[in-house]
């Protein structure tokens, strides 16, 4: 068989592939079609760009692909209500449709795909959810979704026109076997938002977009390197074929089971082992790992779960693929245990505080009253309850501590065991920093004292903000006094801060493997400024484990914001 005729066997139910797929063996992807050309126009490692949308886009040296880099400054649509001024897709037909010789180019890299027996691929980056971020930030997106629905579901279904104009005239004028589409719906162990959201308002805008692609016969691979458990069954019902760059955090053996066939799973293959200092061996009993857990339930294709062929770091790749062909060499057959279902693990929630006897039990249930709606997100009733509390004789620390910091702190657990999405903890700090407000003049003495000071960033080289800003709403709903050094921040700025400002803690981000190495020099340089003593160094994202942070001699890892805030406060109430 050859690599494209066996990708087509593991899309059959009771396809009969006679090996396992080295990665993207089978999809040859032309990046050189017309459309792809001009939207990625100067768009190069080491460069930063505005895209055809006019968002300001970052490539790292060193990184799988870009980033948007998005400011108050430079936000394409800062106003949701206004979107139609502001939002202005490309004219690809007009662009892009006569361009008859780079359209011929790229049909005749294709047509040696498929005389080399791959399927020759067709890419399109930012999907849906993506360009909305892309257009107005993470954040705002996200909230939108709650307090401008009408407005979203506008500019969505312009996007979505947008896409299809897009995928027409690739598939018209290259004719590929398959297209590869990029969306990214959650992090690494959560979806960013409720799954009855996301059915609300991407489900049938991709109905839509995959329903075409497979109407005109074209195989639809999307690729979602995040966790996307609760949405599978959806993604099969929308007609995605192939799931590209699946991590391991989805529990792959266990979906394998759940799907029986209905959809193909590619990765499995972390960032984790795309590091500079990963040696061969380290590569290969990862790898090893992963086929024996996944291949022998079949539909599955071992591969790095990036959105394109080839690892960051030269030397993995090749030994990804050897440790493929040795399995390939062996006899395997498939097994039936039993495997769980997948579960990010919760934690039981911290009981209530009791205590002060100005919260009597009308007070306590004004302060439950507070916490519910700030857990909700309700700015305007808890602003008004903060006042009615300060009317009825009940402190502003009581009901900071009890009433506020007590529904973050249950919204954090919510978080953690996956039932409190991104948006919520976005809405609920929004309330917090405006109830504090109200609450800042009433704060006297020791309780307008914070817990602690803590300097936050992303590690050099890394423009990812997104798990950096959870961890800020979640400590300074916990009672931190929070300094945002940003993204890109490094190791010099991260110790300087922490002199200068008498930080407790220093908190490290990454999500980039490459950016990893930054973290270390974050803990040496606090050793050679004297400050290693007294400073506590907190690392977490993506890539980073309990292992790596002991590694390189850090105190805590954490692997979300919620428990990121708990292990701050606790470490700091340690030192009392």
């Amino acid at each position: 068989m050859t690599p494209g005729e066996i990708f087509l066997e593991l899309l059959k139910p009771d396809g009969a592939p006679e090996r396992q797929l080295k990665q993207y063996e089978a999809t040859h992807i032309i990046f050189v079609e017309p459309i792809s050309g001009y939207l990625r126009e100067g768009l190069v490692p080491g460069s930063t760009v505005q895209d055809r949308f006019g968002t300001t886009m970052q490539f790292p040296e060193n990184a799988p692909g870009p980033t948007p880099h998005i400011t108050a400054e430079n936000k394409v649509c800062p106003d949701i209500t206004r979107w139609r001024e502001y939002v202005h897709a490309p004219d690809l037909e007009a662009v892009c449709a006569d361009d008859e010789e780079g359209w011929a180019k790229a049909r005749a890299e294709a047509d040696q795909a498929r005389k080399k027996g791959k399927l020759a691929t067709a890419l399109m980056g930012t999907g849906i959810f993506e360009e909305c971020h892309f257009l107005m930030g993470f954040e705002d997106t996200l909230t939108n979704l709650y307090e401008h629905p009408d407005e979203m579901h506008q500019l969505i279904d312009y996007i979505l026109e947008y896409r299809l104009s897009y995928v027409r005239l690739l598939i018209e004028k290259l004719r590929p076997d398959a297209i590869l589409s990029h969306d990214d719906w959650g992090a690494k162990d959560a979806l960013f938002m409720k799954p009855e959201m996301w059915r609300a308002f991407f489900k049938e805008p991709y109905r839509k977009f995959y329903g075409y692609i497979r109407s005109q016969g074209v195989i639809a691979i999307h690729h979602g390197d995040s966790y996307m458990v609760p949405i599978v069954d959806d993604m099969v019902e929308l007609g995605i074929q192939c799931w590209q760059g699946v991590l391991p955090e989805n529990n792959i053996p266990a979906l394998q089971e759940h799907l029986q066939g209905r959809m193909a799973l590619m990765g499995g293959i972390g960032a984790a082992i795309d590091r500079a200092d990963a040696t061969e061996e380290e590569i290969s009993a990862y790898v090893r790992n992963v086929l024996e857990q996944s291949c022998p339930r079949g539909h599955f294709i071992p591969c790095i779960t990036y959105g394109a062929p080839g690892t960051v770091f030269c030397h993995v790749d090749p030994v990804i693929n050897r440790t493929i062909d040795a399995y390939n060499r062996t006899l395997h057959f498939p097994t039936s245990r039993p495997v769980p279902p997948v579960r990010r693990s919760g934690e039981t929630r911290l009981p209530a505080q009791t205590g002060a006897a100005e919260a009597s039990t009308a007070g306590g249930s004004l302060l439950e009253k507070l916490s519910q709606a700030l857990q909700r997100g309700q700015k305007k009733r808890v602003l008004k309850l903060c006042q009615e509390g300060l009317d009825a004789g009940i402190s502003a620390q009581t009901l900071l501590s009890q009433g506020l910091v007590e529904g973050m702190v249950k919204l954090g657990e919510d978080f953690s065991a996956n039932r409190a999405f991104v948006p919520e903890m976005l809405l609920a700090a929004r309330c917090m920093t405006a109830a504090t407000e109200v609450l800042k003049p009433y704060l006297v003495g020791d309780a307008a004292v914070s817990a602690g000071r803590v300097c936050l960033g992303t590690v050099r080289g890394d423009m990812h903000d997104i798990e950096k800003n959870l961890v800020k709403i979640m400590m300074e709903g916990s009672g931190l006094e929070v300094i945002d050094l940003g993204c890109d921040v490094p190791a010099e700025t991260f110790v300087t801060t922490a002199e200068e400002q008498h930080c407790d803690i220093i908190a490290c981000s990454a999500l980039l493997t490459t950016t990893m190495p930054e973290m270390r020099h974050v803990v040496e340089l606090a050793k050679q400024r004297g400050i290693r003593d007294r400073v506590k160094i907190m690392v977490g994202g993506a890539p980073i484990s309990q292992s790596y942070c002991d590694e390189i001699g850090a105190d805590l890892y954490t692997e979300d914001a919620a428990s990121a805030a708990k292990a701050a406060v606790a470490i700091l109430q340690s030192k009392e």
